[in-house]
């Protein structure tokens, strides 16, 4: 049977593929980072030829290049089979987003009892982001029973690995009592700790228990930042706290805000 453009069309492309392939395993890192970091349409090519030779790092690359509209055109369904693929293969990363897309019905139905199983997998592999997913659907009750004393658990698992977000939500339980006896130094540790880290949530509430120690100079430094930082609805929250005070220190803080463009979208 005679081969159509099509069948030509495909062979050509596939042979364009390796070659791409035999190039990459030929690189230097420095050669590698620089073409990966260059035009997105350019360097989506290179990772398809990696993704399609059945590299993990590549599998998952291309799935959120794919998901993100970034050097390629958005189709989540696509995103959501290299992503599969990418996890089959042991990538916790690639779990996490499998969690990601049914919680968020990227690409597949929402289902937040397949993205809890996803971010469980996830979390079993040590991933941060899978323990901080997992313990927000803990928390909430979506897709899996409620059980904020788990949620707090992955949040700190997460917060040891170094996940800014879940040291804000551990110290948040730790405040109110969510899933375990209040403890306020503890509290006040995470809280610390994601500020630190610059999350602009974590930066707010330290602020917030500062003010409440009268530590006004330290509070007014962290609301700044929290400030530069954060959204329209942190900012808003920030000049609530400071609506009608007295002190100079915190009005300075205020008076700076009315004067900042907005904020990023």
């Amino acid at each position: 049977m005679a081969l159509t453009e099509a069948d030509f069309a495909r062979a050509a492309a596939c042979e364009a593929s390796q070659l791409r392939m035999s190039r990459l395993e030929r690189m230097s890192y420095p050669e590698l980072r620089a073409l990966l970091a260059g035009d997105p349409t350019h360097a989506a090519l290179w990772v398809r030829s990696a993704a399609e030779n059945g590299i993990p790092a590549a599998q998952l690359r291309l799935g959120r290049m794919l998901l993100e509209g970034r050097g390629t055109p958005r189709d989540e369904r696509e995103a959501f089979a290299w992503f599969t693929r990418a996890a089959g293969q042991g990538e916790a990363d690639a779990l996490n987003m499998l969690g990601r897309c049914h919680e968020n019905g990227w690409g597949v139905p929402a289902d937040p009892a397949a993205a809890a199983g996803c971010y469980r997998a996830a979390a079993d592999a040590g991933h941060d982001w899978g323990e901080y997913n997992l313990g927000n659907l803990l928390f909430d009750g979506r897709g899996i029973a409620p059980d904020p004393r788990a949620a707090l658990y992955c949040y700190v698992r997460a917060a040891c690995r170094g996940h800014a977000r879940a040291m804000n939500l551990a110290a948040r339980c730790l405040e109110e009592g969510w899933g375990c006896r209040r403890n306020r130094a503890e509290a006040a540790y995470w809280y610390r700790r994601s500020a630190e880290c610059g999350y602009f949530r974590g930066q707010f509430n330290y602020a917030l228990l500062l003010l409440e120690e009268r530590r006004v100079q330290e509070a007014a430094q962290w609301l700044w930042k929290a400030v530069l930082g954060g959204n329209a609805a942190l900012r808003r929250a920030v000049a609530a706290v400071l609506a009608g005070t007295t002190d100079p220190t915190l009005a300075a803080v205020g008076a700076g805000i009315a004067r900042l463009p907005p904020p990023q979208a």
